[in-house]
C-alpha cells in the first residue's frame, strides 16, 4: 500500500509496480502549477509527488526533470555510471499517477491505455498507484509487442512483453545461426527470454528444443512467439531455474553480459551480480551435455573492457566447471551506441565483441 494526506484526510491505495519498484516513503500531491525545479529538489530528497493535473503535463514535467539529473563525470567510468543511473531511476522514480479501476488513468489529457497495461498488471484490476516512468514504459512496451522486431536469422518478427529483454541486438543471434551444429535431435536453450535462439534452432533442423527461463514473463513471452512462427510441435517451453532435466547435444546460454548487481528493475536482464547465472551454467553443463555435445555460450567482452571481469578469469571458470573451448566465433556489435561518441562507455563499447563459445567437457588443460 501506498499513504497520502490529501485535502486533510489520509489516504490509501495499492502499490503498482510490475518490477518491483518499492512504493516511496513521502507523497504529496501536485498538479501543472508545480514547478520543475520543486518536483525535482523534492524527487531528490526522496519525496515523490503523486500528480492531479494534466496528464500530458505530467510527461512534460517528467522529462524536465530528466534532464536536471547530473550526467556521470568525465573519467568516472563504469561505476559513475551506474551512480547515476541509479540517481535517475530513483529520482524519476518519484512522479507517480492514480489508476481507477480496469486501468482508467483519471486525469485530463491521459491516453487509453487499458489494453497495454492488462497484457502486464491483468485485465482486471482495482485503483492503485504506480510511477509514471513504469506507464510510459508500459505504453512503449506495448507497441514493441504489436509491432514486433524483425530478426534476419528467422526471417520473421519476435514480439517481446514488458520486462524481457528485446533481441535488438542481432548480431548474437547471428552467431547462433551460422555455428555448427553438434546434432539435430535435441537441444536446449537455457534462459530463452523471448524465445528468440529456441525458434533459430528449430529452424535450422533441430527437431525439439527445450527453451527454460524463471520469469514467468519470459515463459509467457516465450510461449507466444514460438506459437506465432508455427513453432509449438518443435519448441518446448519450460519454467525452471537454468536446465531441464536431462542431456542434450546441444545447450546454449546468453545469460546476462555483465557482473554487477542492478540498480533497477529494468536492469535485471543485462546485469547478472556476481556473475550466478553464468557459473550456474558453467558449472551444470557437463551433466547435461550428450557425449560429443557442445555448450554454446554467448558473451560479449564488455564486461572486461569495462573491468568487471578479466579474460583469464573466465578461462578459469572454463576449467573450474570441466570444460575446454571447442572454437569460438566472434562478432562486432553493431547497435548505434557502439558509435555514439557521447556515451560515457563509449571507448569500451566501440572495442566490444560479443563471441559464441563452443564448449565441450575437458579432457586436459582448456584452450
Amino acid at each position: 500500500m501506498i499513504r497520502w494526506t490529501e485535502a486533510g484526510e489520509e489516504r490509501e491505495a495499492l502499490w503498482r509496480s510490475a518490477l518491483g519498484a518499492p512504493p516511496p516513503g513521502r507523497v504529496v500531491t501536485a498538479d501543472d502549477r508545480v514547478k520543475a525545479d520543486t518536483a525535482y529538489r523534492l524527487a531528490c530528497e526522496g519525496t515523490a509527488l503523486l500528480w492531479r493535473g494534466d496528464f500530458q503535463n505530467a510527461r512534460q514535467l517528467l522529462s524536465a526533470m530528466g534532464r536536471r539529473c547530473k550526467p556521470a563525470a568525465p573519467g568516472s567510468g563504469f561505476q559513475g555510471h551506474r551512480q547515476a543511473q541509479s540517481q535517475r531511476a530513483r529520482t524519476l522514480g518519484m512522479l507517480l499517477i492514480p489508476y481507477d479501476a480496469d486501468h482508467v488513468v483519471p486525469l485530463r489529457r491521459a491516453p487509453d491505455v487499458r489494453e497495454a497495461c492488462a497484457e502486464v498488471y491483468g485485465p482486471c484490476a482495482p485503483p492503485a498507484v504506480g510511477q509514471l516512468r513504469e506507464l510510459l514504459g508500459v505504453i512503449g512496451a506495448h507497441e514493441w509487442r504489436k509491432k514486433g522486431v524483425y530478426v534476419p536469422a528467422l526471417g520473421a518478427r519476435v514480439h517481446p512483453h514488458h520486462g524481457v529483454f528485446s533481441p535488438i541486438r542481432g548480431e548474437y543471434v547471428d552467431l547462433v545461426a551460422e555455428a555448427p551444429l553438434p546434432g539435430d535431435r535435441l537441444a536446449f536453450d537455457v534462459g530463452t527470454g523471448t524465445g528468440v535462439l529456441a525458434a533459430v534452432l528449430a529452424r535450422r533442423g533441430v527437431r525439439h528444443v527445450v527453451a527454460t527461463d524463471l520469469d514467468q514473463r519470459a515463459v509467457d513471452c516465450a510461449g507466444d512467439n514460438v506459437s506465432r512462427l508455427g513453432l509449438e510441435d518443435r519448441v518446448e517451453i519450460v519454467r525452471t531455474d537454468l536446465f531441464p532435466p536431462g542431456r542434450a547435444q546441444l545447450v546454449v546460454c546468453n545469460p546476462p553480459w555483465l557482473p554487477a548487481k542492478p540498480v533497477s528493475p529494468l536492469d535485471q536482464s543485462v546485469y547478472d551480480p556476481g556473475g550466478q547465472m553464468l557459473r550456474g551454467f558453467l558449472n551444470g553443463l557437463t551433466e547435461h551435455l550428450e557425449p560429443a555435445g557442445e555448450g554454446w555460450l554467448i558473451l560479449s567482452d564488455l564486461a572486461e573492457r569495462l573491468g568487471l571481469r578479466t579474460r583469464a578469469e573466465l578461462m578459469d571458470a572454463f576449467g573450474q566447471a570441466g570444460l575446454s573451448v571447442a572454437g569460438r566465433m566472434d562478432v562486432a556489435p553493431r547497435h548505434p551506441k557502439a558509435t555514439d561518441e557521447q556515451d560515457p562507455l563509449h571507448a569500451a563499447r566501440a572495442a566490444e565483441v560479443t563471441s559464441l563459445w563452443r564448449l565441450r567437457p575437458s579432457t586436459g588443460t582448456p584452450s
